[in-house]
């Protein structure tokens, strides 16, 4: 018989009248990986939030047992108690804290004097250790890459005497190689007798590293799949996911592009905004014609998202120079006004902080870049920007009850979508689209590559950024590879294998190390 660790068993909840959960059934081996996968809305977050307390016992019926004993968790302290930590997808460290500070942050180390530093840094560099992350604890947080915040988190989490560790969306900002440095360390983490669920929409890395995975759908457990060999069938798991099978993974599309160049840029060079004598983006040069998409790689810290923060009118970086030209023109633009006004827009990779207004409708989101489409001698038509919302819904497929509704209530990938629709409603000619994708899952990721198979059909122009090699090779039409701020490599998409691609990046490494 299994050596359960945890059972959930029925697990119901509701808010309102939405089901949330409906008789969902969870069991996990002791010192396994366990997979929980579903769609955005599934319930995986909601049954993960109700093992670690932040869902009281009573707010939910069914029953939960914990090394065979019954769980009544009240409050997260209870789970954390008993070894149950959960890391989320936003990462909850404090920039301008130290490493030690931060993963004792309301745990301090304390003698009687107060906070004891020598034990706090001691501490932390141990458990650091455990992570097979070499850093200072008293480094500030900030200074950090995002790969390695993630290690610091899992880190914080063994300080609390993990038993059990549930990582929400652990690997949706790393690249592929932090990506597979951190399941890695979660596989040697199980000859400790650490047990792991995961929750992730990149399925390829559940097949990498879980034993089991538990398939939900509309808040039902649909099945327990055994991985073992890791070598699970991906198409049954979307099947599972979404209820049908998806016949294609990235969607055909007209390559409809013309000889017409409509986004050059020459030496372009961008200088760190704090460390200003330090260049991240060096020496670029890249071309897109009409039509095409393009897709921009690169491991941490290659300098992407800061190319296309300094290009949307220098919104990042110091000491910028090269140029730029949009549709045969030089652009010079100095702010982000003046790059729309040129016909160049930009989709962040972080639609929660910097791409959406969660508290305003998707109405206002929608049209809050070209305000002026729909004002009248300045004010705003309201019938006006109802019916292009609910035109852009349609076109998009975003599901909400209406275009009143709250962006913040909405899935990531309808969250997507409203950011999309944000932009192409400034009808900019070229979107500089970063990491697309991102924390969405299989389903709402193929409405997203039709959305971008759309806009090129249309004559548009995309630059597409992405952490995920296979979405890049699936859908673009031509790669640069970026590495050290430098681009390295040009290739047409049907030609590029991932293979070449980190041979490219390897290849510059060396190089760079025997000229330092």
């Amino acid at each position: 018989m299994a050596d359960h660790i945890l059972e959930m068993k029925n697990i119901s909840k509701s808010f309102g009248r939405n089901k949330a959960l409906d008789n969902v059934n969870l069991n996990v081996t002791r010192g396994e990986i366990h997979a929980l996968i579903g769609e955005n809305g599934a319930g995986k977050s909601t049954l993960m939030n109700i093992l670690s307390g932040i869902y009281p016992y009573g707010s939910y019926s069914g029953e939960i047992l914990y090394d065979g004993k019954p769980c009544r968790f009240r409050k997260p302290a209870d789970s954390i108690e008993n070894g149950i930590v959960i890391v989320h997808q936003e990462l909850a460290l404090v920039p301008g804290m130290s490493i030690g500070e931060n993963m004792f942050l309301c745990n301090e180390r304390r003698d009687r004097f107060g906070v004891d530093w020598g034990r706090t840094f001691k501490e932390a560099e141990e458990y650091l250790k455990m992570v097979g992350l070499n850093e200072d604890p008293r480094t500030p947080v900030k200074d950090l890459g995002t790969g390695k915040q993630q290690l610091v988190e899992i880190a914080k989490a063994l300080s609390k005497k993990a038993r059990l560790l549930i990582l929400d969306e652990p690997t949706s900002s790393l690249n592929d190689e932090d990506s597979e440095m951190l399941l890695d360390l979660l596989i040697d983490m199980k000859k400790t007798g650490l047990t792991s669920i995961i929750i992730s929409h990149k399925l390829s890395e559940l097949s990498y590293c879980a034993d089991n995975m538990t398939i939900l759908r509309d808040g039902s457990t649909v099945e327990t799949l055994s991985n073992e060999g890791h070598d699970i069938d991906e198409d049954r798991i979307i099947s599972g996911m979404i209820g049908y099978p998806m016949e294609e993974r990235f969607p055909e599309r007209e390559h409809n592009i013309s000889d017409e160049v409509v986004f050059k840029v020459e030496n372009w060079s961008v200088n760190d905004p704090v460390y200003t004598d330090k260049k991240i983006v060096k020496n670029v040069s890249l071309y897109a014609k009409k039509g095409e998409i393009i897709g921009l790689f690169g491991l941490q810290g290659a300098g992407r998202t800061e190319l296309a923060l300094s290009l949307f009118g220098k919104y990042y970086g110091t000491k910028i120079s090269g140029n730029m030209y949009i549709n045969g023109r030089r652009s010079d633009p100095k702010d982000t006004k003046s790059a729309l006004k040129d016909g160049l827009a930009y989709v962040t990779e972080d639609r929660k902080a910097n791409g959406l207004v969660l508290t305003q409708s998707i109405a206002g989101n929608t049209t809050m870049a070209a305000l002026e489409k729909i004002t009248r001698h300045g004010i705003v038509d309201n019938d006006m920007e109802k019916a292009v919302t609910r035109e852009y819904m349609d076109r998009l497929h975003t599901k909400a009850p209406s275009e009143s509704e709250r962006v913040g209530h909405l899935s990531g990938g309808n969250q997507q979508k409203v950011m999309l629709a944000k932009w192409m409603f400034t009808d900019a000619d070229i979107l500089i689209i970063d990491e697309p994708t991102r924390g969405i899952d299989v389903g709402a990721k193929h409405e997203i590559y039709e959305i971008l198979g759309m806009l090129a059909e249309s004559g548009k122009t995309i630059v597409m950024i992405s952490s995920e090699m296979s979405e890049l090779l699936g859908i673009c039409d031509r790669l640069y590879v970026m590495n050290e701020g430098y681009i390295i490599e040009e290739m047409p998409a049907k030609d590029a294998t991932r293979k070449k691609i980190m041979e490219a990046i390897l290849k510059h490494d060396t190089r760079i190390s025997r000229e330092s």
